[in-house]
Order: C-alpha cells, then sequence, then structure tokens
C-alpha cells in the first residue's frame, strides 16, 4: 500500500519518552500569538457564482484529490494505463479528471510522475488542460509531499535541502524561509501549487516511528519558529504550505499508516507542546492544514480519529484557534482512519468533523459515491459542501490558478536546480551539522595524519533523487576533500562476514568512518562499531538518521549527527570530518542515557565545534 505521508520510514524503538515530555513541556508555555482570518484576496462573490452553477456531482468531485498513474496526463506507459484501468476504471489522468471531476492531484513517486522538471511540467500542463476543457472546468490543485530530507517526491536535478531535524539543528529561521522560497520556486516552476509541508509536529518521543527526523524538534518554540519561517518561504513563492498533523503526531509509538496511535497528553500538555506550532502557522497565514489519523482523548473521547472529529476539527481547529483555510485530510488509504468505520463512510464523516479536502482515497470510486449519496440522502446538505469548495476556490484563486495555470519550459530550465540554488543548500546543511562527541580532539581529521580512510556502516535505500548509497556519497566526498577514500557497504543489519570485511579493510586505513542507522541495544551495527574500535584505528561516527544512535556507542571519540542520509546533508558531514567548516549544529531533541532513560545524555542545545 501507497501513502501520502512516508510509508514504513523504519524508525526502531528506542527508550521511554517520559523524560523529554518533562523537559519539553518546562522549555515554553503555549505561543500567545492569536488567530487571525485567512486573508481572502479574492472576490467571494464571483467564486460563488461559479459554485452555484455545478452540478452536485462537480462538487463532489472538487473535494476530492487522487494519485493517478504515468508520466504523462493523456499518453502514460502502458503498465500505467494497467494500473489506472485496475484501481479507476480509466486509462489516464485526462479520463480520471473527466470522470470524477477532481479538485486535485497529487504526484508520487512510485505512481510514476515524477521522472524529471520538464517531464512533470508537461504531466501538470496536461492535468490542468483536461480539467479547464471540461464543462464548467475548472483548474486543479496539484500537490506533493515535499518535505526535503527522508521524504521528497521530486529529486535530482530538482534542488534537495536537508530535512526538518535538520533544520532544527541550524535553528535559523532565515535558512528555513529560504529553503522554503526556493523549494517553492522550483515546485511552482513544474506546476505544482501546494507542498503537504511543514511537519509542524513536535517530536517529544525518540521512539516515534514514523514522524521523528521529519519534526524540527522537540521544543515547542522553536518548531513554532521555523514552521512559520517555512510557511512564509513557500507561500511567498506561490505554493501553499500545509501543517501537518493536527492536532499533532509527535508523541506516539505507533505508525498510522499501519496502525491507530494515541496520544495520551493531557489538554495542559498539548496547549502546552502540540499547540504552539499550529498557532504559530495560523498567525503566518498558512494554506492549508493536514489532519491526522490519531486519537486524542483529552480533545475527544468519542474514540475517532482526529480527521473524522468535529470537536477537534471544528471545535478547536476552526473555532478556538481560529482557522478558516483549506482542511486536507492525511491520506485516506492508511490504517489509522480505516480502523473503526469503512472506506464509504470516512470521507463522509471527514466532511462532516469538518475537512475541505479528502486525499488519496483507497478506492476513489466508493468514496465519491458516499459522498454523493450522503447529499442525495440528506446526511450532507449541499451548503456544507459549498462551504469547503469555496475555501478550495479561494485557495485556487489566490494561487492564480483562475489566471493563468500553466507553466514553461524557459521557467524551469531558469529556477530548477540552478547553481544558485544548489549552493544556498550547501550552506544551509553546513550549518546543520552537529558535533556530539570529540574526544581528544579527533576531529577535524589531518590529510597527512590520516590520508586513507575506509568509509563503512549502514546503506538505507536512498531518498528519492539523491544519488547514495550513502558510504559511497561519503567516500566521494572525503575523497574530493583530498583523502583516499574507499566505501565499503555493511548495511544496516551487517552480518558477521561484512562486520569480518570491514574490520579486515580497516587493518590498511589511517581511519574509520561509520555510518550508523538507528541503533538499538541488539542491533549489529553496534557489534560492526565495537570491532572496529577494537582494532584500535581513529573511528569517527555519523548518525544518519536519528541522533540517539550517540546513546548506544559510548566508545566512539567522535559521533556526528547528519539527520539524513541525503547527498546534501552527507556532503555538509564530510566537510566538517575535513575540517573545510566548523561544525554549528545544536540538538534539537534531547538524547537520553541508553542505560537510564530516566536521565539525559545530552539536552536541546548541546552541540561542539572546533
Amino acid at each position: 500500500m501507497h501513502h501520502t505521508s512516508t510509508g514504513s520510514t523504519g524508525n526502531t524503538a528506542i527508550p521511554s519518552r517520559r523524560t523529554v515530555l518533562a523537559a519539553t513541556a518546562g522549555v515554553t508555555a503555549a505561543l500567545t500569538v492569536g488567530p487571525s482570518a485567512h486573508a481572502h484576496t479574492h472576490d467571494d462573490r464571483h467564486l460563488r457564482r461559479l459554485i452555484s452553477r455545478m452540478t452536485l456531482e462537480e462538487k463532489v468531485g472538487q473535494l476530492f484529490v487522487s494519485r493517478i498513474y504515468g508520466h504523462s496526463a493523456t499518453t502514460p506507459d502502458q503498465a500505467d494505463i494497467d494500473a489506472n484501468l485496475r484501481e479507476f476504471g480509466v486509462r489516464t489522468a485526462a479520463e480520471l479528471i473527466a470522470k470524477y471531476r477532481l479538485g486535485g492531484v497529487i504526484y508520487f513517486v512510485w505512481a510514476h510522475n515524477t521522472r524529471d522538471p520538464h517531464q512533470i511540467a508537461d504531466l501538470s500542463n496536461g492535468i490542468q488542460r483536461a480539467s479547464l476543457a471540461l464543462p464548467r472546468g475548472l483548474p486543479a490543485l496539484v500537490s506533493t509531499d515535499q518535505e526535503h530530507g527522508i521524504v521528497a517526491r521530486v529529486g535530482k536535478p530538482a534542488t534537495l535541502f536537508p530535512g526538518a531535524m535538520a533544520m532544527g539543528a541550524g535553528g535559523s529561521r532565515s535558512d528555513a524561509r529560504t529553503l522554503g522560497r526556493i523549494a517553492g520556486a522550483e515546485l511552482r516552476a513544474m506546476g505544482i501549487q501546494q507542498d503537504y509541508t511543514p511537519v509542524a509536529d513536535v517530536n517529544v518521543n525518540p521512539a516515534n516511528p514514523v514522524i521523528g527526523v521529519r519534526s524540527f524538534g522537540a521544543d515547542p518554540a522553536a518548531v513554532a519558529g521555523l514552521v512559520a519561517a517555512e510557511v512564509a518561504g513557500y507561500q511567498r513563492s506561490k505554493v501553499a504550505a500545509t501543517a501537518k498533523h493536527f492536532p499533532g503526531h509527535g508523541d506516539t509509538e505507533v505508525d498510522s499508516h499501519y496502525g491507530f496511535p494515541t496520544i495520551k497528553h493531557t489538554r495542559e500538555q498539548w496547549e502546552a507542546l502540540d499547540a504552539p506550532p499550529f498557532r504559530a502557522a495560523i498567525e503566518a497565514g498558512i494554506d492549508s492544514i493536514m489532519t491526522a489519523h490519531i486519537l486524542v482523548p483529552a480533545l475527544d473521547d468519542s474514540g475517532d480519529p482526529a480527521t473524522l472529529s468535529r470537536p477537534i476539527l471544528t471545535g478547536i481547529l476552526r473555532e478556538q484557534l481560529g482557522y478558516d483555510g483549506v482542511v486536507v485530510t492525511d491520506a485516506l488509504d492508511m490504517a489509522g482512519v480505516r480502523t473503526k468505520y469503512g472506506d464509504d463512510r470516512v470521507p463522509v464523516l471527514a466532511l462532516k468533523a469538518g475537512v475541505d479536502l479528502l486525499l488519496n482515497a483507497p478506492k476513489l470510486d466508493v468514496a465519491w459515491n458516499a459522498v454523493l449519496g450522503a447529499v442525495q440522502d440528506g446526511e450532507l446538505t449541499e451548503e456544507r459542501l459549498d462551504e469547503s469548495i469555496l475555501r478550495v476556490l479561494r485557495l485556487k484563486a489566490k494561487l492564480g490558478l483562475f489566471d493563468d495555470p500553466y507553466v514553461g519550459a524557459r521557467g524551469v530550465d531558469r529556477t530548477v536546480g540552478t547553481k544558485a540554488h544548489l549552493a544556498a543548500a550547501d550552506r544551509i546543511a553546513e550549518r546543520t551539522t552537529t558535533l556530539l562527541v570529540n574526544g581528544g580532539r579527533l576531529l577535524p581529521l589531518s590529510r597527512r595524519e590520516h590520508p586513507r580512510l575506509l568509509v563503512v556502516g549502514a546503506d538505507p535505500a536512498s531518498p528519492s533523487g539523491t544519488t547514495g548509497p550513502p558510504t559511497g556519497v561519503l567516500a566521494s566526498a572525503l575523497t574530493e576533500l583530498g583523502f583516499a577514500a574507499t566505501a565499503l557497504s555493511t548495511g544496516i543489519n551487517p552480518s558477521a562476514t561484512a562486520i569480518d570485511r570491514a574490520v579486515t579493510a580497516a587493518g590498511d586505513a589511517d581511519a574509520v568512518v561509520v555510518g550508523t542507522y538507528n541503533v538499538t541495544a541488539s542491533s549489529a551495527q553496534k557489534t560492526l562499531v565495537e570491532r572496529l574500535l577494537a582494532t584500535g584505528k581513529p573511528v569517527v561516527a555519523v548518525a544518519v538518521r536519528n541522533p540517539y544512535d550517540v546513546a548506544q556507542l559510548p566508545g566512539v571519540r567522535a559521533y556526528l549527527a547528519s539527520y539524513s542520509w541525503t547527498d546534501v546533508e552527507l556532503r555538509a558531514a564530510a566537510r566538517v570530518i575535513a575540517g573545510r567548516v566548523e561544525p554549528r549544529g545544536k540538538l534539537p531533541v534531547p538524547v537520553q542515557r541508553a542505560d537510564d532513560p530516566t536521565r539525559v545524555l545530552y539536552p536541546i542545545g548541546h552541540g561542539l565545534t572546533y
């Protein structure tokens, strides 16, 4: 099954987070920013006239955003035609839009929507042409999940930035604004006008299997500032930012793609920990907010997920926080929203709760017909649909889609992956790399003392469109910096043979660089690092995902955190290892001791430099 947020993100259980909760609750009280009305820069009378001319079927369609297979709106590959026929009973994106009068389309790598920038622009134009050619045709909202870091749907040659936790380590709102502005400009040039980012979840649970490094950190005030800055950047580039996952997915041990998480925060904890980033996003004029498929008994004790909760979406988000922008569901094919109700009830209940856009229904025909039937039966009123459609059309108008929804090849060439943009991403990444340990001032490594380097470790599948594998990227970056570096992949679960091979190879090296990925007490990666340490060769470790790895490997003299294994972050880590730049990142989350999770080993704000 494919999902809107990342699928299995591969985190492994790490110590309890009760101390983190206690520590971060004291970091800040809820922000005191008040709600601001959503800016309506366009004439509602004109939009209401458009709505009044729509058929009921057209109105239902405007509420749906769906996946579609293929690189082209009209001439996809045969395998994608087959997939479309199987799932939707149509051959192409153009046919799907005509059949269901969709309000929007979401792009995925696995749906073969994002091969290269020019193809993406052509697909976007084809979708707009198909939608506008229909009777009373409206422009489509084209969206994707381009969070950067470990979640990106558009890869090279587009510019890829550090992910949220790395940006949290950098701590610069200016950098977050720049990221949003540049990433937004590139998406817009390819015809994508809505980005399902930033993640506004405050990651106070080290064992969180689905958010983790996708969050800016564990301090609600710091997260709020970075969320607001990124929103400002994206929206300056005329891309709708989307704060997710309301009311806050940061303290869960269950992945909502595969289960139904419960958040046990009290109402007071929610106000102090989870609410501030969403308040800040609303204050910044955020265009859309995505719901979470989570149970929050303190906010609604009915047993319904937040996506289907009127007390949460209407009572808290609309009425208490004063938000009047677009509310979009997280993907409706995720287990978290499907455990209690069938696929026919979920979209109807979401609309009754206060949702405007229904994202990626598992069976579009079932969901679409259920909403149509609910209006015909009187369970939903047509006025209720009109309310959501008005918000959706306001957003399309604000984004300029009624004026000109098309993009051109020259805009792609001028904007996507330019030298200036790539250089900005490199500079930002350099400010995020965090030096956690540097015993005996092992770092930076000297080319005279340690000319030959062995790079070993975990090689998780590379995030979309980065070159990978991580060991190879690190080795080539270090070689470019004047070392003779050799890569040897040992994997996330190195076998005894792989460990032996690495130990043997270390014999010919002057120092070893090892990439670690979600190390646990029983992890074979731990055995690998301990065996490498036993050789007596200097060992530098880079946590390529969770910074919590450092707690499991106290013997390592030099430990860096890169927060992701994308090229931009690994190259920055290599420059820090070589001493070309000084480490400047500070931990945005506390790291607890492995032997006593009630005690903090490294607090928020820890980070060494040269």
